[in-house]
């Protein structure tokens, strides 16, 4: 017979569980908006061009001109601009150079109010400092690292940007294992005083290309935009973590005729994902993108 004090203890074992996870450092808010994340790209010089044609003529939009500048502490040298679209926006390096290291391995850059608070805030909710701020030709940056391996740029502009509010903010998908799934959800949410959307602890693997497995799938929201983190086995066929950003667009397979005219691939077809329909698609130069349209009456 049920021990009818074990329903209680079980809940309140669930509530302990989510405070751990939703508990904030005692550290100042700094980010600025969700329009200022930027996902990073890099791609051969050759490639800079078709990848600009594509994606904006993916998802509308406009690209910054481009200038040949030196964006890293050493010297190197690059092509940038930044691709605007509705749905997300792209800072795209094309290096003439070799790419020094642990540049092109952070996934986005978050624009924060202030560099020296952003970092001391990382530092407190347990990230790693792995390239300490250095100036750009606009701002400072500097590229930290979250428990479970993920890097992102954390930057400041000397004139704050004025750029218009996505009509649909874009997610960071991140990969990262059960070892580490807790710390960085934690870490993250403490630093970025983010909130605990949904923690889908047995979501189909079918969404990674993982039929007949499940995974841990958690949505996280903050004032720097969505996240989804994708807490897995590492058994994942290509592309599945190769993609660093979702966006989400109004209609899914128009979408993707616009992709595939303009010079992109669909690698992974549209199919439905719970309250999504979802597919992935490869830029010219090697970028991949998961690109999801929600269900009837869901909301992002």
């Amino acid at each position: 017979m049920p021990n009818p004090l074990l329903k209680p203890l079980c809940a309140a074992l669930a509530l302990s569980a989510l405070g751990s996870l939703t508990a904030q450092a005692a550290t100042a808010p700094v980010a600025v908006a969700a329009q200022y994340d930027t996902s990073h790209v890099y791609v051969a010089p050759a490639d800079v061009d078709p990848f600009v044609k594509s994606f904006l003529a993916t998802f509308g939009g406009k690209s910054t001109p481009q200038v040949v500048v030196n964006v890293l502490p050493v010297p190197s040298s690059t092509t940038s601009q930044l691709l605007q679209t509705p749905v997300g926006t792209v800072s795209l390096f094309g290096f003439t150079t070799p790419v020094p290291y642990p540049f092109g391995a952070e996934r986005n850059g978050y624009l924060v109010k202030d560099m020296d608070a952003a970092l001391a805030a990382a530092r407190a909710n347990g990230a790693d400092v792995i390239v300490q701020d250095f100036p750009d030709p606009i701002g400072r940056d500097a590229v930290v690292q979250w428990p479970g391996g993920v890097n992102m740029q954390l930057y400041w502009h000397t004139k704050t940007p004025d750029y218009a509010a996505f009509q649909a903010i874009p997610e960071n998908r991140v990969y990262v294992s059960p070892d580490r799934g807790d710390a960085f959800i934690k870490a993250f949410m403490g630093f970025a005083h983010g909130k605990l959307v949904a923690d889908d602890k047995r979501a189909a693997g079918e969404q990674l290309g993982q039929p007949g497995k499940t995974f841990r799938r958690v949505t996280l929201a903050s004032d720097f935009g969505h996240m989804t983190v994708l807490i897995t086995d590492g058994h994942l066929p290509y592309p599945y973590g190769r993609e660093t950003t979702g966006y989400e667009v109004a209609d899914l397979a128009d979408t993707l005729t616009k992709a595939q005219n303009s010079g992109a691939k669909v690698i992974v077809p549209a199919a439905r994902q719970g309250e999504r329909s979802a597919a992935m698609v490869e830029f010219p130069g090697g970028y991949v993108a998961e690109i999801h349209q929600l269900a009837v009456g869901k909301k992002s």
